[in-house]
């Protein structure tokens, strides 16, 4: 979109239809255009994923509609006009941040400023909320509707923050169905627009195809480990997730494992946990493909988070670990910061306990394997937890971008 199309959306008449004069209307109560345009900001590459699958959504409801703001390759390629890149506000550790700090407050106030002289006809913030929150809420004192898309987890860290959440956006796009009741006794406005993850699996996956995918033996039992994708997890539970397998192999010794890293970094920081002879010629490290090694399985073991949503949408069994820094996990219980005392994503939506967790000082290799054994033993889901994930991945399968292109314009239309 040229500077001509920019400027149109910011010149608006006073109530009294002088063009010259300043705008009185609040952005609320003007008329739709015909080619409203929508400020999108994304922080992350599953961020840059959901914002392309909106914009389309969104050009399908407003054919002449224009997008610009923050985003990555896929949402270029979608038709946005870039302001910043995606890849600026990808910073990890509060060393990094403080580093990046002068950097990302320049680029939120580009952003808040050339919102403001647009006047979008809503501003979507993907994501990122500690970006995009604050931006919002100053958006949202300044008359411009304002969604935010991807709830936080106010399921399991300080439901009051979802209060907070309601004063930055006038709509909360949710991926989970247990989400939008939260926000309704805070009296926030939010709906459920499904989860993209649900349509990447298909309802029904093909084993013998990811095992030939990976070069993995057809007739073998396979473990996948996934210790996490970030280094300071792989530290933390990459040589426990390895000595569980050992001792696994003590009792299957045939097993074979398959690890998915999320890039070099990881590749190497487990290389190093998994240089052991007790595991050579059976430990297989691989570059990506996460969803296909859980496919190729028989069991999973998994860093507590979204591996165990795609685990359950690949329909198998899985046990969940997690640790974290002892001094950080006794602050945030004398806090009281986390409040749940369920931890993995698949009994959270079903309700009830379907998969094993072991966490902190429960995360041992000893009790990894007794968890993993029976399950690789059976090399079988039973018939009650399949239906349940089938189940769940049924609920989850909502065509996330359409819906929530459906719950924008809605909000545009009142």
């Amino acid at each position: 979109m040229g500077n001509g199309e920019s400027k149109k959306h910011a010149r608006t008449p006073n109530a009294q239809g002088s063009p010259g004069a300043k705008a009185s209307l609040t952005n609320s109560q003007l008329p739709i255009p015909r080619s409203p345009l929508f400020v999108l900001v994304a922080g992350e590459a599953s961020g840059d994923l959901l914002g392309a699958d909106l914009i389309s959504g969104l050009r399908q409801r407003f054919p002449q509609a224009h997008f610009a703001g923050i985003g990555g390759p896929r949402m270029a390629v979608a038709g946005m006009e870039i302001w910043h890149p995606a890849a600026k506000l990808s910073v990890m550790g509060l060393v990094e941040v403080l580093r990046h700090l002068p950097g990302l407050l320049a680029i939120r106030r580009n952003v808040y400023k050339k919102t403001l002289q647009q006047r979008p006809a809503v501003f979507i913030g993907i994501d990122a909320p500690d970006f995009n929150l604050g931006l919002e809420r100053k958006l949202k004192r300044a008359g411009v509707r304002t969604v935010h898309y991807v709830s936080p987890s106010v399921w399991a860290w300080r439901e009051q923050r979802a209060a907070k959440i309601g004063r930055s956006a006038d709509r909360v796009l949710c991926l989970f169905p247990m989400e939008p009741p939260i926000y309704a006794r805070h009296g926030v406005d939010a709906r459920f627009v499904g989860h993209p993850l649900a349509d990447a699996f298909p309802l029904e996956p093909d084993q013998a195809a990811a095992r030939h995918l990976l070069n993995l033996p057809p007739d073998s039992p396979v473990l996948a480990l996934l210790p996490g994708s970030r280094i300071g997890e792989i530290k933390r539970l990459g040589q426990d997730f390895l000595d569980a397998a050992v001792l696994l192999r003590q009792q299957i010794p045939q097993l074979h494992i398959v690890a998915p890293m999320a890039d070099a970094a990881c590749r190497a920081a487990f290389a190093i946990e998994a240089e052991r002879p007790s595991l050579a010629g059976s430990l297989h490290i691989i570059d990506g493909n996460a969803h296909a090694a859980m496919i190729a399985a028989d069991a999973v073991l998994l860093a507590s988070g979204t591996a165990a949503l795609e685990a359950m949408l690949a329909k198998r069994p899985m046990v969940v670990a997690y640790r974290v820094a002892p001094l950080t996990y006794r602050i945030v219980m004398l806090l009281g910061l986390l409040r749940t005392e369920v931890y993995s994503l698949p009994n959270i939506l079903a309700g009830k306990s379907l998969v094993p967790e072991l966490m902190q000082d429960a995360c041992t290799p000893a009790a990894l394997a007794q968890a993993l054994l029976p399950l690789l033993q059976a090399r079988a889901m039973t018939p009650d937890l399949l239906a349940e994930f089938r189940r769940l991945h049924g609920e989850l399968r909502a065509a996330p971008g359409q819906g929530a292109a459906a719950a924008i314009a809605e909000l545009v239309q009142a």
